[in-house]
């Protein structure tokens, strides 16, 4: 895949211009885009009812970034746990 030309508040502004009264083939023509792909990004908007793509990126960064510290801590208490065990082993 391509570099994408327009990120997503571009594509969001760009189809909040033609709700404002702008035919599409006029906002086509100013940002030079075709109107396929114009009806593509207002299905896109339609099946995201409304979610914030950029918030939903953001919440996807953040659940990876505590799975990793949930495994680390896991791995730690299972060391813990190993190292406590052999522990009492040794003692009896």
């Amino acid at each position: 895949m391509g570099k994408r030309k327009f990120d997503d508040e571009q594509i969001t502004g760009i189809l909040k211009e033609h709700q404002a009264g702008v035919t599409v083939a006029d906002v086509c023509h100013r940002y030079g885009i075709s109107e396929p792909t114009f009806y593509r990004w207002q299905s896109l908007q339609v099946r995201n009812l409304g979610l914030d793509v950029k918030r939903v990126r953001e919440l996807e960064e953040e659940n990876q970034k505590l799975k990793k510290l949930l495994a680390e801590s896991m791995l730690s208490a299972a060391t813990l746990s190993e190292m406590l065990a052999k522990t009492s082993k040794g003692r009896n």
